[in-house]
C-alpha cells in the first residue's frame, strides 16, 4: 500500500490529477450526429472523459446494420430529455443528405456547444444547407467549423481525441493547445 502524495501547494487541480479530489460533477452530454467511425471513437473516449454519451442517427437504416457500442443511448431524433445547456454537439458527416435538417433541429434547441468536422479547405456544406432553409445567419454562425486542436489528425481515432481535447479547452476557457 502505498503513501498518499502531498501537494504542499495546495493545488487543487494537482490534487484532482492524482486522484485525490473527484472531478467536477457538472453533467455533461456528448452527442455525435451521423453514425462515423470518428463518432464511434468520441463515442468511446468521450464516456471515458465523463460524458453521458449519445449517438443521434436520423437514418433508421443504418442503425439497423451498425453499431453503437459506445453510445449510452441511441436516438433518431434530437430530444429534450438529453440535450440541454450542457450538451456538446458534434457533426461527423457534412456530406450526409439530411445535414441541414438536422442541425436546423439542433439549432433550436438548449445546448452548450455545436460543431460539423469538416476542413478549411473545403466549403462548408451546412452553410449552404441552412441558408436553403432559411436559418437566419447569425444562428448558422453559431455552429463552429473546423473544430477540434490542430494536430494534424488523419485518423478517426486522432480526430476525436483533437476534437474532445477542443471541447475541454472550451469548457475549461482556455486557448488550447500548448499556450498556457
Amino acid at each position: 500500500m502505498g503513501m498518499a502524495h502531498s501537494h504542499p501547494s495546495g493545488d487543487p487541480a494537482c490534487a484532482m490529477a492524482h486522484g485525490e479530489l473527484p472531478a467536477d460533477a457538472e453533467p455533461r452530454t456528448l452527442v455525435t450526429v451521423f453514425m462515423s467511425p470518428v463518432s464511434d471513437y468520441l463515442l468511446h473516449f468521450g464516456r471515458d472523459l465523463g460524458f453521458k454519451t449519445v449517438l443521434l442517427e436520423p437514418d433508421s437504416e443504418r442503425l439497423a446494420w451498425g453499431e453503437w457500442r459506445n453510445a449510452d443511448e441511441v436516438a433518431t431524433i434530437p430530444r429534450d430529455d438529453f440535450i440541454d445547456r450542457y450538451t456538446d454537439i458534434v457533426v461527423t458527416d457534412h456530406d450526409r443528405p439530411e445535414l441541414g435538417k438536422t442541425i436546423d433541429s439542433l439549432l433550436r434547441m438548449q445546448y452548450r456547444w455545436i460543431g460539423v468536422m469538416g476542413s478549411k479547405r473545403h466549403a462548408a456544406p451546412h452553410v449552404d444547407a441552412l441558408r436553403a432553409l432559411r436559418v437566419p445567419e447569425y444562428a448558422i454562425a453559431r455552429v463552429h467549423r473546423p473544430i477540434g486542436l490542430n494536430i494534424g489528425s488523419k485518423t478517426p481515432a486522432e480526430i476525436a481525441i483533437s476534437v474532445l481535447a477542443g471541447l475541454i479547452a472550451d469548457r475549461n476557457r482556455r486557448p488550447g493547445g500548448h499556450t498556457f
